[in-house]
């Protein structure tokens, strides 16, 4: 797979040459002193390592590429900006952010570009900036800032994807489904990656501001940058409270799952105490029964010297005594409430 996909020369913010290879594009920019754009797509190192000794690209920067795997930052090294980049996607038929990388490469007279992931759209960018070669005439800065601008662009579909999986979490959360645990937990991570992904760019931007003569004052670089910063500044502080959201709902689920296993509890205590009532009774009646079968089974037993064989009172006194017993026991139990 060929890692070069886009690549041309331009000169006065129009397209002038639109090399094969990049040999042919340095060779154009030295000849028509025009501003290269040169666009990657997941390049391996040899490739990098191309572009890195035209452009003379600082070896940490190009190790950085190379590797992958960066925080958004900005970094300057001499005259050249690298700029990494966490665009965003939101899916919706999966519901999930898919996050990518992108390294920027900004010179005086080149903008090399390295994406790793499908996100963001930078043919789009390219399509606008032609359109506009006012505004591309501006060299390597007005693309950066077009970049910039689409990543942010790009974020907002995001921040509305990550709005309605809450607001459908919250429905979940008191409807009792058992799987919203889950759920809240991988929004939650989706969504500090994302603040990750977001919130280094007021940084980013403000330090191009500070630092880049083409930002600063009231250029038309400069407003249209203060504009992509105000968005970032919206987004941010969307996360930030959604964020702080899940963080609620995690604690009303585990006040929600606490309160159901004391109802549970509740109810299993009441069941084991209605048994325990249910055994009470029936040891009760046990034992009222027991006494009588206990005396009936003395006077069965067959002696020859009982008193109570040769008494007249004898089996009167045998039956008072069952019953004397089974009233004591049968008062007893009422008495301690279990019967």
């Amino acid at each position: 797979m060929n890692a070069l996909v886009a690549n041309a020369v331009y000169v006065n913010g129009r397209r002038r040459i639109e090399p094969d290879n990049l040999d042919s594009t340095f060779e154009a920019m030295r000849e028509t002193a025009g501003m290269g754009w040169i666009g990657l797509y997941r390049p391996d190192r040899a490739e990098i390592q191309a572009v890195a000794g035209e452009f003379g690209l600082h070896e940490l920067a190009v190790e950085d590429a190379a590797n992958g795997h960066q925080r958004a930052k900005l970094e300057r090294y001499g005259e050249t900006l690298f700029v990494v980049l966490r665009p965003a996607r939101y899916l919706d038929r999966e519901e999930k952010v898919e996050f990518g990388e992108l390294h920027v490469f900004v010179g005086a007279d080149f903008v090399v570009t390295i994406r790793h992931a499908e996100s963001p759209d930078l043919g789009t960018v390219r399509e606008r900036m032609e359109a506009s070669p006012d505004l591309l005439s501006m060299g390597p800065q007005a693309v950066l800032y077009a970049i910039l601008d689409e990543v942010v662009d790009e974020y907002l579909p995001v921040v509305n994807g990550l709005e309605n999986d809450i607001d459908e979490i919250e429905n979940e959360l008191f409807g009792g489904d058992p799987d919203v645990s889950r759920r809240i937990y991988e929004l939650h991570r989706e969504v500090i990656e994302f603040q990750r992904a977001t919130q280094p760019l007021q940084a980013i931007i403000e330090s191009l501001q500070r630092g880049s003569t083409a930002f600063r004052g009231e250029g038309e670089l400069a407003r249209r940058l203060r504009d992509v910063l105000d968005h970032v500044l919206r987004i941010v502080e969307r996360v930030n409270t959604f964020r702080t959201l899940l963080q609620s709902l995690l604690t009303v689920h585990s006040t929600l799952v606490a309160q159901r296993q004391n109802e549970e509890m509740t109810r299993l205590t009441e069941t084991s105490l209605a048994q325990n009532e249910e055994v009470k009774r029936i040891s009760s009646w046990a034992a009222i029964l027991f006494a009588p079968t206990l005396v009936a089974s003395i006077y069965g037993m067959n002696f020859d010297v009982m008193p109570e064989l040769h008494w007249v009172l004898g089996y009167p006194f045998a039956l008072l005594l069952m019953i004397a017993m089974g009233v004591g026991l049968y008062w007893a139990f009422r008495r301690r409430k279990w019967l």
